[in-house]
């Protein structure tokens, strides 16, 4: 078992408070009735478990949990081929650059790409 709590009855929404697609999924869940437990990754350090952990949850790589198109990570970092703990510090230390948002409901996992993928889970 995860360290991640999970419900079938509700969706763990993790995001950024800065993203438009963040704040329209939010709403668009919201419209909907839809129970949801936001955690908000500019608020709330996510340790390296949970990190680990999500990208467990999407079948992907940690290292792929970063987008690399982000202006942040653009700005600050070159294209690099880290280590997974590597991965975990940097998504620790600049949440901002993390895809996001990304849904949790039971064991069913999704990347956010538009609002009404929210009723998918």
């Amino acid at each position: 078992m995860g360290e991640i709590a999970t419900s079938n009855r509700q969706i763990t929404l993790f995001y950024s408070s800065n993203s438009t697609r963040a704040k329209k999924t939010l709403a668009y869940a919201k419209a909907e009735g839809i129970p949801i437990q936001e955690v908000d990754i500019l608020k709330t350090k996510l340790t390296g478990t949970q990190i680990a952990e999500i990208a467990d949850r999407l079948n992907i790589k940690i290292k792929d949990l970063i987008n690399q198109d982000h202006p942040a990570y653009k700005s600050k970092f070159e294209r690099q081929d880290f280590s997974s703990e590597d991965w975990i510090k940097l998504i620790q230390h600049h949440p901002d650059i993390m895809k996001q948002p990304i849904a949790i409901r039971g064991e069913i996992s999704i990347l956010v790409e538009t609002p009404s993928d929210i009723i998918k889970i």
